[in-house]
């Protein structure tokens, strides 16, 4: 049994430093090699997605996507508050505002039923970010999306292998981003996809991804040199990275299946506690997760606080998360709310993230649960006796 179980852990699934080393050995490390075009073919064959490209970041996938939406000065966005900070900056990058609104206190996802209240004129897009890899109301979110004739670009960082009534996360909106950096499900370190649901947008994210050049269209055949076209940027992950990525996507569902088990052992464990103050996660009947987090909310700050320093003190590294965005001094400067924030306000300060890893399992999986339990115990008498 390990003294310190940490909050993450990074897991091998085998083949990712022989990938890494035959990637090295090919010399070719840059760009769009053959890891980068397997990674893509993967994703395109797994989660159903008409296109994949690749990128450096989920960061850059949402930065492409920004420019793919053609947002510019005023434009502007529909999100929560309740996110990373790339999910709003992406688009001030292009000018655009992100209006924000509030969250469901069940899932944490933005309230789709506030979403409509939050269009104006210059609403060009909606940004469902699927927290904890748990969906948003996907359905709804597109009817309004169709009616008002706005883009949805899904910020599935989190959600890879989940789905929304039998749809793989990222590929139901016009466009998705994931995220592959060392704190997800399945990793890279660094790195990210666009995912392009819509074929509109193409020909001019291939561009956009490549500088902004149509030097994809060269190396195919296609055109017998590459010029400047547009807008873009190095959006390309190097050749090393995705060799690494492949390995863990050829594990993905090994990865997501062991996860689940973790989750759900945390569930079953923690359902039947009789504490009123205390919140569990909540998984829709039309979602299905991919253990992605294993979260508790507590009554205040206070308890959250407490709760995170008595898990250190036993040798368990248990984290909050996101300070709301709209309440941030770059939030407050290049953003705006649409209503009160109450529900974001009130559970970012209350909840807590328990150690979630491939291969957390036998005497250290018991032995987090049985801490957790001891600590709302004693938080339940020092608060509530």
């Amino acid at each position: 049994m390990d003294s310190t179980i940490p909050f993450n852990k990074l897991y091998l699934s085998g083949n990712e430093l022989d990938y890494v080393q035959k990637a090295h050995k090919s010399g070719f490390l840059s760009g769009d090699g053959p890891y980068t075009k397997l990674c893509n073919k993967w994703l395109e064959a797994s989660l159903g997605v008409k296109k994949a490209l690749l990128t450096h970041s989920c960061t850059a996938a949402l930065e492409m996507a920004a420019i793919l939406a053609n947002i510019g000065p005023g434009d502007e966005v529909i999100l929560s508050s309740y996110t990373f900070v790339s999910s709003a900056n992406a688009f001030v990058l292009r000018g655009g505002v992100p209006v924000f609104v509030d969250v469901h206190p069940s899932t944490l996802n933005i309230n789709e039923n506030l979403i409509e209240s939050a269009i104006t004129s210059k609403t060009k897009a909606i940004i469902p970010v699927h927290y904890a890899g748990v969906a948003c109301e996907m359905d709804t979110i597109m009817n309004i999306a169709n009616r008002y004739n706005l883009l949805v670009i899904e910020d599935a960082a989190q959600a890879i292998m989940s789905s929304y009534k039998g749809q793989m996360l990222g590929t139901i909106g016009h466009m998705g981003c994931l995220s592959f950096h060392g704190t997800k499900n399945i990793v890279s370190g660094e790195g990210g996809a666009l995912l392009i649901n819509d074929e509109s947008f193409l020909l001019r994210a291939e561009i956009i991804r490549e500088k902004g050049t149509n030097r994809a269209r060269f190396i195919n055949g296609e055109v017998d040199k590459y010029t400047w076209e547009d807008l873009g940027s190095s959006f390309l992950p190097g050749e090393m990275t995705a060799a690494f990525l492949f390995a863990q996507l050829q594990s993905a569902i090994e990865i997501t299946d062991m996860r689940l088990s973790i989750w759900n052992s945390y569930h079953k464990a923690f359902k039947n506690l009789n504490y009123d103050w205390l919140q569990l996660p909540n998984i829709l009947d039309s979602c299905q997760g991919n253990g992605h987090m294993y979260y508790l909310i507590l009554n205040d700050i206070n308890d959250r606080d407490l709760f995170i320093k008595k898990m250190d003190l036993l040798g368990i590294n248990c984290v909050f998360h996101y300070s709301p965005l709209h309440l941030s001094k770059a939030g407050k400067k290049y953003c705006k709310s649409e209503g009160v924030m109450e529900i974001t306000k009130k559970y970012s300060d209350c909840i807590v993230r328990l150690p979630i890893w491939a291969g957390l399992s036998g005497e250290n999986l018991t032995r987090v649960i049985k801490c957790s339990i001891e600590v709302l115990d004693e938080i339940n008498i020092l608060s509530f006796s």
